[in-house]
């Protein structure tokens, strides 16, 4: 091993949300972009879970059944159901697939799809609840032999699971969220936590709120920064019926990354910078894109590295050749993070990519 073989990239994708496809097209729709972004080296692809959208691990297996490799990064949220059955999900797409899931475990979301099923748990406490939800999801998971968990919210007494999983299929646990209480919980688990990111220019080196996290991303490079532009507007345009949404869907939030995202859009808005939030603003997506030249791309994306982010995971490609482009500046960040480092440990006090 290296100095520089701990910088890495584990990329993931976004499976297409089924209120944004006809449904006769749907799981055609997710087949292709399961299998693009296999080919593109991702590791995994994030499927969502809303009241408003259809079953994420009926989406999964369609993901499992398409591909070879690739790893759904499944959403689970502890309102929809046990942690046995999330459990016996993971246990037996192992047992049928041979292939590791990971899980992103979300607290969060909007308060009115969680009146409408009756919970009522304050923000702090939906955290507390997901680290007891999780951990007997990992107890299950790790254990041959029966469990025994009793909790605040949950209780399990001398309960097995089966099939057993074998241990180089354990699942990888996320947590989404950027509160202290999200954060706190990710520690708690061992788990990675995934944020949304401020322009990369904030960080320094090896930031200690970076490390070993993740962020969610968009990313519209090409060679030259007037094309990618062109195709960011070309695909977002602004839209009052969005911006409406939009603040309407903060007035429903209780996510502290709603109101994060939300005032950077106004302080980034005038600025001369890749970091854009127009597809946030007018309720397109929900990451922050990175807008320009593979050059000025892969620069934004080796800083973030060299802050500690490692896991990125990006937003729902329209086309296999978005993939191909964002492959581009991957392959040209790391080589930047690593020169990053380089320079970094000649001389921790130069940040330059020119070093």
């Amino acid at each position: 091993m290296d100095m520089f073989s701990d910088i890495r990239f584990d990329v993931f994708s976004t499976c297409p949300q089924s209120g944004a496809v006809q449904s006769a097209d749907y799981v055609e729709r997710v087949q292709a972009v399961a299998r693009w972004s296999e080919e593109a080296g991702c590791k995994g692809i994030l499927v969502y879970t809303e009241n408003s959208l259809v079953d994420p691990w009926l989406v999964s297996q369609v993901i499992l059944q398409s591909t070879k490799e690739l790893c759904p990064l499944v959403a689970v949220q502890p309102v929809y159901m046990h942690p046995y059955s999330v459990a016996k999900m993971v246990s037996s797409f192992a047992h049928m697939y041979g292939r590791r899931l990971y899980l992103n475990m979300v607290a969060g979301g909007y308060t009115t799809e969680l009146a409408a099923l009756g919970d009522a748990t304050a923000h702090d406490r939906r955290y507390a609840r997901l680290v007891e939800y999780t951990a007997i999801i990992k107890l299950l998971l790790e254990n041959a032999e029966p469990v025994t968990h009793e909790g605040e919210f949950h209780a399990v007494r001398n309960l097995r699971m089966t099939p057993p999983l074998p241990r180089e299929l354990l699942p990888g646990i996320f947590v989404s969220g950027s509160s202290e209480a999200g954060l706190a919980a990710a520690k708690v688990l061992g788990a990675t936590p995934v944020k949304y990111p401020k322009p990369a220019a904030e960080y320094g080196q090896a930031d200690t709120d970076c490390v070993g996290s993740g962020v969610r991303v968009g990313i519209i490079a090409r060679a030259s920064a007037e094309e990618a532009w062109r195709v960011a507007h070309e695909r977002f345009p602004t839209d009052k019926k969005g911006q409406l949404a939009h603040k309407l869907a903060m007035k429903v939030s209780d996510s502290a990354w709603h109101k994060q995202m939300s005032d950077l859009a106004a302080e980034t808005a005038a600025q001369d910078t890749p970091y854009w939030l127009v597809p946030f603003e007018n309720y397109k997506t929900f990451c922050p894109y990175l807008v320009g030249d593979y050059g000025v791309v892969s620069d934004e994306l080796a800083r973030y590295a060299a802050a500690g982010y490692g896991t990125f995971i990006l937003d729902i490609p329209p086309t296999r050749e978005e993939l191909v482009h964002t492959g581009e500046v991957f392959g040209q960040a790391l080589t930047k993070a690593r020169r990053l480092k380089s320079s970094a440990l000649r001389d921790p006090a130069r940040q330059g990519l020119a070093g």
